[in-house]
């Protein structure tokens, strides 16, 4: 990463603004932020071109696979930890990378297409990776928190009730099943770019403007892709990332999961099948802000017995988009 953030004040504001109601209309954001809507273009035109910022479709998991996704620890040879992790980074399986500290040299995640494609990637492909050792597997249950819900806390109350009210509506989440040719289309396009609009739908698919707004309107507001701010959380301002797995009673693992979600530095709970009960992947802008959590908020939690922290040191992939000193490389 940078040694210092590449993003001012007015930047910030714009990905917090972004966070909230990522596919507003740059006069609506000009407006929240107190700026020009030529302004916030440029701005946002900037982030995009140093390759700092995009706005991704997050895609429901049965839109992308038949399972659940799969956390993974990988020990490796001593010296080895970079390498494999780079050699994992190019499955297209494999939607996050990062080296860390703790149980093991590397964690990633593992989304196949088809469960007998996971079950090739788990016994085969990853174990003969030059440079693994072990690897250990947690298989996702249910998510309790994803990546769209973390915020960047820096708008005031005004601004978040104006940005809500251009947000784009979602209704009751939908089962994902039995789509279009031209469905899947849109979702293919709306997960690159998460502000595509009608016409460059339209565009792409070969079908009309006002079809093609019906079409995204409905994915959005089922929930089947949900926009989202692809920045990395160092230059936010969050340079500790990790893993925290949790171990609780039966009894206690929804409450601790919900309790988790809502924690200001959750971006990712899973309720997990394996050692552990709960697997908790937050941020924070520094130690103490993790000591907190593991002194102080899980101390008022009821019925978790245990739980192992695994530092993230670099990561090299998130959500399929490859990374490279904190800017985005590439979406496969």
């Amino acid at each position: 990463m940078p040694e210092t953030s590449p993003l001012d004040d007015a930047d910030l504001d714009l990905v917090a603004a972004l966070q909230m109601a990522p596919r507003a209309p740059l006069s609506a954001l000009a407006d929240v932020l107190g700026s020009s809507a030529s302004t916030v273009g440029r701005r946002l035109a900037r982030l995009a071109d140093e390759r700092l910022l995009r706005v991704i479709g997050q895609v429901e998991w049965p839109m992308l696979a038949e399972g659940n996704p799969m956390h993974i620890w990988v020990a490796t040879v001593p010296g080895q930890a970079r390498q494999v992790a780079r050699r994992l980074a190019e499955l297209p399986e494999i939607p996050f990378v990062a080296t860390t500290t703790g149980r093991a040299d590397v964690y990633c995640s593992l989304h196949a297409t088809r469960r007998t494609g996971a079950r090739e990637l788990l016994m085969n492909r990853i174990p003969t990776v030059p440079g693994v050792r072990s690897a250990h597997t947690e298989l996702v249950l249910r998510a309790s928190a994803k990546s769209d819900s973390w915020r960047l806390r820096r708008l005031g109350d005004d601004q978040l009730r104006a940005l809500r009210e251009v947000a784009d509506p979602l209704d009751e989440p939908a089962t994902a099943a039995d789509f279009s040719t031209e469905e899947l289309g849109a979702v293919e396009l709306l997960r690159h770019d998460g502000r595509a609009s009608a016409a460059e739908v339209a565009r792409a698919l070969g079908i009309n403007r006002s079809t093609a707004y019906r079409l995204t309107q409905s994915l959005l507001r089922r929930g089947l892709v949900r926009p989202r701010v692809e920045i990395e959380p160092a230059l936010l301002g969050y340079a500790l990332e990790v893993v925290v797995e949790l171990q609780a009673a039966p009894g206690a693992i929804q409450q601790v999961a919900d309790a988790l979600a809502r924690h200001p530095s959750a971006r990712y709970v899973s309720i997990v099948a394996g050692t552990s009960s709960v697997i908790h992947h937050g941020v924070f802008r520094d130690e103490e802000g993790l000591a907190a959590l593991l002194t102080h908020d899980l101390a008022a939690l009821p019925g978790i017995t245990a739980c192992e922290v695994s530092v993230m040191l670099d990561v090299l992939r998130r959500y399929w988009i490859g990374r490279e000193d904190g800017r985005l490389v590439v979406a496969d």
